[in-house]
């Protein structure tokens, strides 16, 4: 049972690294504009994009954005970040 749950935690932490990642290009469009097409960070973009949304969009639809005037905050994101945590933590 060990293994199984090694082999969790490794998925769920590669998750998490995952989700960073594409909050760290989500704010680099912020910082150096939109992405050029074919550009390294389109494509890791668009790559990061396929695996984590998948996971978001149901927790979306549940937990719209959280609107501040002009700005959004998206807390599908702090809640599937904070679950995978409690998680990590949990089974270790």
């Amino acid at each position: 049972m060990g293994l199984v749950l090694g082999i969790v935690s490794l998925a769920l932490l590669l998750f998490q690294v995952l989700l960073i990642a594409r909050a760290v290009l989500d704010w680099s469009v912020a910082l150096a504009g939109p992405t050029a097409t074919g550009s390294v960070r389109g494509r890791l973009t668009s790559a990061l994009w396929a695996v984590t949304e998948p996971v978001l969009a149901p927790v979306r639809r549940v937990v719209p954005p959280l609107r501040l005037g002009g700005v959004a905050i998206d807390l599908s994101f702090i809640l599937v970040l904070l679950a995978i945590v409690v998680l990590r933590q949990l089974i270790s």
